[in-house]
């Protein structure tokens, strides 16, 4: 696969449509052509503390930030007529769907890879199949996990090599 735009959400608290965070990679002829990030005011709007340990982000960060459908505008034109890819697709994919269905938004049914399968179907000798570590193993520094745009570069970097 050589053109696709890798996505990842971070999210609030444990319901899918509170996204608070959206990195994406635009990758083109096996080339990366464009990035966004940025965060959002999670839907609803409250912060659990797993999702705190994990992320960092907090109020303090998504109490001025746009509402998703603002941040999608954005994303919308950068990504047109391409696959999405992410790390285990089922949380991406359902996070976008929630999001959308909770701003009456219609969805365009993407097409979604996962990044997260293929390495388990390809690198079965690895520990564990979780984004750092197939990262590492596919030559990709993930420095910064669990921020949306680092762990988005991450999987693009991944599915170039296995998709």
């Amino acid at each position: 696969m050589q053109n696709f735009a890798a996505i990842d959400f971070e999210t609030a608290n444990a319901e899918r449509t509170s996204v608070c965070a959206v990195g994406v990679v635009v990758v083109r002829n096996g080339q990366v052509t464009d990035t966004f990030y940025s965060l959002i005011q999670p839907e609803p709007n409250y912060y659990s503390y797993w999702c705190q340990q994990v992320h960092g982000l907090g109020h303090s960060d998504t109490d001025n930030a746009p509402i998703f459908p603002e941040v999608w505008a954005q994303i919308e034109p950068l990504i047109e007529g391409l696959p999405l890819v992410a790390h285990n697709k089922s949380f991406d994919e359902s996070c976008l769907k929630a999001v959308f269905r909770c701003y009456q938004m219609d969805y365009p049914d993407y097409e979604f890879y996962c990044t997260c399968r293929a390495a388990k179907r390809q690198l079965k000798q690895l520990p564990n199949h979780k984004l750092d570590t197939v990262a590492a193993y596919c030559g990709y520094d993930l420095r910064r996990h669990h921020h949306a745009l680092a762990d988005a570069e991450a999987c693009a970097h991944i599915a170039l090599q296995l998709l």
